[in-house]
């Protein structure tokens, strides 16, 4: 069932309202789930409005970096990015990086296009228990850059010349999750305290239970409706784990869920022995080295 709850959409011109759909008991198919998510809008973080909004104002003054730095660092804002690239335009090969993004679809075209961007925040203002919800979502982003980071360190040792797809592959691997949190808070918001009360349930399992499907499944068929980079969409394909570069992101991916609360957790000495198996590094100089690139 969808409960049509009405956000406002904080704009470069003026304010305007916009419907946002909103789930509320599980769909009955995945067929049903894509069908949803391609059809919603994706809002993005408050912060990530405010500052397109001000670099508008003098769209001159802004290049291809500087706007990729503010796009990279919102996972859901990339993915806007990336699949309006893959569904609006025509292209010979795939763009596979924010920067060629913006490069190919031009500064003024993309203020012009994203010029009705809306928020997270203001999304889930009418959601009840609004604020366990943005914790929520907002523990996932973290969990997201904290990925990426890794990612791009483990490639950056391997001298893997797709080291910038390999961090967008981390970042967007969890994107699927960051939208349920925004048009399903209420499921997410379930799965959340079941995985609390009962932490040696499997996340897929849970996922199943709640939503009649698994978000890893979900996300494939986003990736590919939106025409995602072939790389990209393989990169956070488990079932091509024996990929170095897919190793790479998927490592990083686990490695950040499981230190997620701290350094402790008893899966970390056998993810310390698979990214050191993939880094050809013993186990102290591993974790050296992870413990450096989370601190930075």
């Amino acid at each position: 069932m969808v409960d049509i709850a009405m956000a406002r959409t904080r704009t470069m011109n003026t304010p305007a309202t916009v419907a946002m759909p909103r789930i509320d008991r599980a769909l009955p198919s995945l067929a049903a789930w894509a069908s949803h998510f391609r059809s919603a809008p994706i809002p993005v973080l408050a912060s990530t409005v405010d500052a397109v909004r001000e670099l508008a104002t003098n769209e001159d003054a802004v290049d291809a970096h500087i706007l990729a730095e503010l796009i990279g660092a919102d996972p859901l804002m990339t993915l806007k990015l990336l699949s309006h690239i893959g569904t609006a335009t025509r292209r010979e090969t795939d763009v596979e990086t924010v920067v060629g993004a913006l490069v190919l679809m031009g500064i003024g075209p993309f203020f012009r296009r994203f010029d009705d961007l809306f928020s997270i925040e203001e999304a889930l203002a009418s959601v009840p228990e609004s604020r366990h919800a943005l914790a929520g979502l907002h523990a996932v982003l973290t969990r997201a850059h904290r990925a990426a980071r890794f990612a791009l360190g483990f490639a950056a040792h391997r001298l893997d010349p797709d080291a910038a797809v390999i961090h967008g592959a981390a970042l967007l691997h969890d994107f699927a999750e960051l939208l349920l949190w925004c048009h399903a808070p209420s499921l997410a918001l379930q799965i959340q305290r079941r995985q609390h009360d009962a932490p040696a349930l499997r996340s897929a399992a849970v996922q199943r239970a709640v939503l009649g499907i698994e978000l890893v499944d979900l996300q494939q068929v986003l990736m590919k409706a939106w025409r995602l980079p072939a790389l990209l969409v393989r990169l956070g394909d488990e079932r091509h784990a024996g990929q170095p570069a897919v190793r790479n992101v998927l490592l990083a991916v686990r490695l950040a869920r499981h230190t997620a609360r701290g350094w402790d957790n008893p899966a970390l000495p056998d993810d310390i022995a698979e990214v050191g198996s993939l880094l050809q590094l013993g186990a102290a100089p591993t974790l050296a080295l992870l413990r450096d690139i989370d601190a930075g």
